[in-house]
């Protein structure tokens, strides 16, 4: 799995924000549409339904302060024995039946995003929900890259503009 932007992806899927297990809360994208998934919260949209995918309260750090920010978390965690899960987020679904808001963990490092994937992220999400984008190309991507792992900062963000086309 390979963390771009908020999108972790695999060989053969793609979740906004981080994979979920078990009875998790999560987002997944397919070639046939969007699924919610978790206990509370379940539903799927083919992509012809899909009007809008648009996230909300996802914390935005600057390097900087996401690096002071994991310090902080590596010593507090190393200090009580207690881990924390990354921080939530919500993504909006909107069809044109009406809006739904999926809960969905980060899967960034440090559980933040850098601004400039956040926004290219923002950017494809809007171009998947209005057909501008396919999801076909980034699971293409997941079946050969997904299982190196991550990324470098700078493919991420080459990766997020070519898939965004901006």
């Amino acid at each position: 799995m390979a963390m771009v932007g908020l999108f972790w992806i695999g060989e053969d899927s793609v979740y906004v924000g981080a994979e979920p297990m078990g009875a998790a809360a999560g987002l997944r994208l397919t070639g046939d549409g969007v699924e919610a998934l978790g206990s509370g919260q379940g539903g799927s949209w083919a992509w012809e339904e899909v009007r809008r995918l648009e996230p909300r309260a996802v914390a935005v750090r600057s390097g900087v302060r996401r690096m002071a920010s994991m310090a902080f978390d590596a010593v507090l965690t190393a200090l009580t024995g207690e881990g924390q899960l990354p921080p939530a987020f919500a993504v909006e679904v909107t069809t044109a039946r009406g809006t739904v808001e999926v809960s969905v963990h980060t899967a960034a490092a440090g559980g933040m995003p850098l601004p400039c994937e956040y926004e290219l992220s923002v950017v494809l999400l809007e171009r998947l929900a209005n057909g501008g984008a396919d999801i076909a190309d980034l699971l293409a991507w997941g079946r050969d890259h997904a299982g190196a792992g991550t990324p470098p900062r700078e493919e991420r963000e080459a990766l997020l503009r070519k898939w965004a086309g901006v």
